[in-house]
């Protein structure tokens, strides 16, 4: 489903923010994207629908490569779900109203049909009662399950979160990470930048470590966890884990 080749990427002459990066999201698979700050996992992800421009290398979605000139990316992103840090909803409109946006305005879809279509996504991640609200009359872990429906409002066929829980309370994480481990057991693919290490050891199939905006390690969850090979992966695990 996505498949990331290569990819090298700079911010200017001397700061080289991607090196070398391949890796690939098979559908249905879930991805988990750690490593420490600054490694450059939400640049990577940002990548993936062309948020940010690369350099070098190849990502292709589906077969369709991002980084061709000839490549519609209005069309292409209204296919990629993406979830951010600091949620990015309207605030001027109302809860139905935020879903039904994009909805109406990209896919052509009639706004009876917008409207049916997100309610129903607002009541699966618990929230149809707020649908008449503004944005800021939520709490953060509820509007970060409001920007979750958003995405799904657009029939995606992948989901990009980039750390969708770090700007929470402690409190307000569990919330949101129920509503993602739902979509994986669904079959969603998914590629998930996150420092939740607990969402990962239960829904990812892979875990990706980043460092120095190097892929350092791309193993299958268990051997990640059991027997990371890099010493960095290790230091990482043994200071985030013992906690």
């Amino acid at each position: 489903m996505i498949e990331i080749s290569h990819v090298d990427k700079w911010y200017s002459p001397t700061f080289q923010v991607l090196t070398d990066c391949t890796t690939s999201v098979a559908k249905g698979e879930v991805v988990v994207v750690c490593g420490p700050s600054g490694s450059g996992k939400s640049t990577l992800i940002k990548c993936v629908n062309a948020l940010e421009p690369f350099q070098k290398g190849d990502i292709s979605i589906d077969g369709i490569k991002v980084n061709d000139t000839k490549t519609n990316l209005s069309k292409l992103r209204s296919r990629v779900g993406m979830v951010f840090q600091h949620f990015e909803l309207f605030p001027h409109l109302k809860i139905i109203d935020n879903l039904c946006l994009a909805q109406e305005k990209v896919l052509g879809r009639a706004h009876d049909k917008a409207v049916t279509k997100g309610m129903a996504l607002l009541e699966r991640v618990g929230l149809k009662e707020h649908a008449q609200k503004f944005p800021a009359q939520l709490s953060g872990g509820q509007q970060q399950r409001v920007a979750i429906a958003r995405a799904l409002a657009m029939d995606p066929i992948a989901m990009l979160f980039d750390e969708p829980t770090s700007a929470l309370d402690p409190e307000m994480i569990s919330e949101v990470l129920d509503v993602m481990v739902d979509l994986a057991r669904e079959g969603m693919t998914m590629m998930v930048v996150t420092h939740e290490m607990g969402f990962a050891r239960k829904v990812a199939n892979r875990v990706i470590f980043m460092d120095r905006g190097e892929i350092v390690e791309d193993a299958p969850k268990d051997d990640f966890f059991g027997k990371p090979r890099s010493d960095r992966a290790q230091k990482f695990l043994s200071k985030i884990l013992s906690h």
